[in-house]
């Protein structure tokens, strides 16, 4: 993906003032594959309050002027405790003062946002648009190493950031938000770990990182070198009549807002309704937001939906006071607009608003209420109306069916999975069951939409040889199928074996029918390494064996030409499909559809060769097997972390004094190396 941000007006700034970026070196920023809408100029977060949050910040923009403090700065904090607004707060203010770098704001619903590879390519693009100095030195790099964005973490790290930064000699600050929302399989402590090899070496760059204190980002700051060049804030623990009085500030503030815009009274609300209000957020500034969201709903008066808010069963509104604690969810809230919206009088066990709820809760990326009804098998005219009647927990365009739809707030998908806070079983969404309806989707939305040379490629031609292959894919793949090909492993691993019998027939069909064509499609979108994660995710959740032998033979063919088919679709019937073993499944099944070509008449082995790939490479002293069986760790020269499947490098780090004999070991959890 290109970094379109500033397309139209490429200017930049140096030390001396704005400068013209260069034509040819616009070319280069705009083609370098990098997230997309990931700085903090893009709206993903709105700012604090003004007024709020004034010593956090304080302290935050003290730490950024100081030369003498830590590199790196950690704003540790729980859901809902306003990191993210901190984070865009900041980043505005040194913006203005002339000290951003660059900002990245991870997001679980963005596929590319929430996977770490993105990020330094992405960091590297602004640092070059704003500086004129790392970008002299990063333009004629990338023209030398076109592929630099696809190197491991630590080869990224050095060549995108830390040599321009170093050579240049610039002083900035760069803010990573959300690093917990990172997805994809590598740990979030690896790019903490390439981080701290790298902090102490560019004294004069400044990282200000949010995350919430979750075991994979807490043992990244434990890392030796990084824990002694960080500077840790733990929101959470701030006195809690200092944040309490900052939740009041926003009230009084979005209610005159709402006030200017609204028939309502001017001294509305009252003194003792605020207070309640204050009381019930508990802290957590996201039950704050959430309740202006509600009273505000469009169609629905003010007055009303504060009076609903504050009812609580057998209490009166002023005198039903309902206790939290400071680490409260606002799971209250939450069950009182799903009631608001559904009411009592609706039938006891409508499955749809479950269904729908938990497609949108439970997707692997966020989804439209278009693509949501195919998965369903409902009318998208009715799934529009079900989303808007919760707008206040969603975010959503309430006229367009085909835009994504994600919850407001990712503490609404952790209450409406759990049996212990969400006791209303018309609202409750059970993973198993949802995943296996999602799953069943999927598989049949490919049952009937797949076939042969799906976006009508010519014969033989490589992916990268088709100049309109992006149009191609938006005519003949649309965001259901592409969703469906890309996730339906992910739902069948988390899918119960309680619906086998209703699941197996469906998964088989898909298996000896549309498993080639499945594959061309991932193959066109550029995502054929995700064929093997499904492949070993289902064949893990299978317990019919000739079914598992299927899978496990796919396996083989996908890991054994993974080159030829990550590279051309074509080629999977060409190439692939007539040098497969005389033996194996997939060339029974499929040998149908390969081409009259010149026929293997000698050499074709009977059946696979028990070495499944082999790294060649000298002076290997040890290796190990990462826990998840995604990755491979060997030790020469150098600690390198390889892919399981086309032994791309991960990861590099300098090799430690060599003992005699070197071992290599991962954590239980994959998350470190020793």
């Amino acid at each position: 993906m290109s970094y379109s941000s500033q397309m139209e007006r490429q200017t930049a700034i140096d030390g001396q003032g704005f400068k013209q970026i260069d034509p040819d070196e616009a070319t280069v920023l705009n083609n370098f594959r990098c997230a997309e809408q990931a700085e903090f100029r893009h709206g993903n977060h709105n700012g604090c309050l003004k007024g709020t949050r004034r010593d956090v910040l304080a302290e935050i923009e003290l730490w950024a002027q100081e030369f003498h403090k830590p590199p790196v700065y950690w704003l540790n904090g729980l859901a809902g405790t306003g990191k993210g607004t901190i984070a865009q707060t900041f980043s505005e203010k040194i913006f203005a003062d002339g000290q951003l770098g660059a900002s990245f704001f991870c997001s679980r619903d963005f596929e590319d946002r929430s996977n770490l590879r993105f990020i330094f390519p992405t960091l590297a693009v602004q640092l070059a648009r704003t500086y004129a100095e790392f970008r002299s030195i990063f333009v004629p790099l990338v023209q030398s190493d076109p592929g630099v964005a696809h190197e491991s973490l630590y080869g990224q790290m050095n060549k995108l950031i830390f040599q321009p930064l170093a050579k240049s000699g610039i002083s900035t600050v760069i803010v990573i938000d959300a690093l917990d929302e990172c997805k994809d399989n590598e740990p979030a402590s690896a790019i903490l770990s390439v981080l701290g090899q790298f902090v102490a070496k560019i004294p004069k760059v400044k990282f200000f990182v949010t995350g919430r204190p979750e075991p994979r980002i807490r043992n990244g700051f434990r890392l030796p070198l990084l824990a002694e060049a960080t500077d840790v804030f733990i929101l959470h623990e701030v006195e809690p009549s200092r944040i309490n009085n900052n939740i009041r500030l926003f009230f009084r503030h979005t209610f005159s807002e709402l006030k200017a815009r609204r028939r309502v009274p001017d001294d509305w609300p009252i003194e003792e309704q605020l207070d309640i209000l204050c009381d019930r957020a508990g802290g957590l500034f996201v039950h704050a937001v959430a309740t202006v969201r509600f009273i505000d709903l469009k169609n629905n008066n003010p007055k009303r939906q504060l009076g609903h808010l504050l009812r609580s069963p057998g209490n009166s509104a002023l005198e039903g006071k309902i206790k939290f604690g400071v680490n409260t969810t606002p799971d209250l809230l939450y069950v009182m607009i799903l009631h608001e919206a559904f009411g009592d009088d609706d039938p006891k066990d409508d499955p749809r608003v479950r269904s729908v709820l938990g497609a949108v809760v439970l997707s692997a990326n966020p989804l439209s209420p278009s693509t949501i009804a195919t998965l369903l098998g409902l009318d998208a005219e009715d799934v529009l109306p079900l989303l808007s009647s919760v707008h206040s927990l969603l975010v959503l365009r309430e006229e367009d069916i085909n835009h994504i739809i994600r919850p407001f707030h990712k503490s609404f998908p952790d209450f409406i999975v759990d049996t212990a806070r969400c006791t209303d079983s018309r609202f409750r969404v059970s993973p198993p069951d949802q995943n296996a309806e999602l799953l069943i989707g999927c598989l049949e939305l490919m049952d009937q939409r797949l076939e042969l040379n799906m976006c009508k490629l010519p014969d033989g031609v490589m992916n990268s040889e088709v100049p309109d292959l992006r149009e191609k894919i938006e005519k003949h793949i649309n965001k259901a199928l592409e969703y469906a090909c890309r996730s339906w492993c992910m739902h069948l691993v988390n899918t119960t074996q309680a619906r086998t019998l209703e699941i197996m027939p469906i998964l088989r069909r898909f298996l000896e029918k549309n498993f080639l064509f499945w594959l061309e499609v991932l193959s066109v979108l550029g995502v054929a390494r995700e064929v093997v994660d499904a492949l070993e995710g289902s064949a893990g959740w299978l317990n019919d064996l000739p079914t598992l032998n299927l899978v496990r033979d796919y396996t083989r063919f996908v890991i054994t030409f993974f080159e030829v088919i990550s590279t051309s679709a074509q080629h999977i019937y060409i190439s692939a499909l007539p040098l497969s073993p005389q033996s194996s499944i997939v060339r029974g099944l499929y040998q149908q559809y390969a081409p009259r070509l010149p026929r293997v008449v000698r050499g074709l082995p009977i059946s696979w060769e028990p070495v499944v790939t082999a790294i060649r490479k000298s002076g290997i002293a040890d290796a190990a097997w990462s826990p998840c069986n995604k990755s491979i760790a060997i030790v020469s020269a150098t600690v390198e972390i390889l892919d399981a499947v086309t032994l791309k490098q991960l990861n590099t780090f300098e090799s430690p004094p060599k003992p005699e004999s070197p071992l290599l070991f991962f954590s239980p959890d994959g998350d470190s190396l020793t």
